[in-house]
């Protein structure tokens, strides 16, 4: 069972963004209309910083390459904004993974998030 840590304080605008630290960890947290939602704010593709990408509904996009991911539940909406055997060579290499994601809870104001994290499994 995972602890959760209080994080911020419950004021985001719908569609906002920021890195937060859980347990020295770098973390996306967002607001997506009442919801909050954390995953590793790290892309998977190549380290770009999600925090600094562009969120449309609960999906964020990665500034360096375009990686998509669901914020919902982390899985891969699109591996790169490549094409072609460019990005063919690339899922050899490097197959698309889903990001960790966190439990969140509003409680008082406050935003908290699980300290463990989850692998989420495509597909599952």
């Amino acid at each position: 069972m995972s602890d959760f840590i209080e994080v911020t304080a419950a004021n985001f605008k719908d569609g906002e963004m920021r890195r937060v630290l859980v347990d020295g960890k770098e973390v996306l947290l967002a607001r997506v209309g009442a919801n909050y939602y954390a995953t590793q704010d790290r892309c998977q593709h190549l380290g770009g910083d999600l925090s600094m990408g562009k969120l449309e509904g609960s999906v964020v996009t990665c500034p360096r390459h375009g990686s998509q991911y669901d914020l919902k539940d982390g899985h891969v909406v699109r591996w790169t904004d490549w094409t072609g055997l460019k990005l063919t060579l690339t899922k050899i290499a490097k197959p698309p993974r889903p990001l960790r994601t966190y439990g969140v809870r509003v409680e008082g104001g406050k935003v908290l998030v699980a300290s463990g994290g989850t692998s989420v499994i495509a597909g599952a």
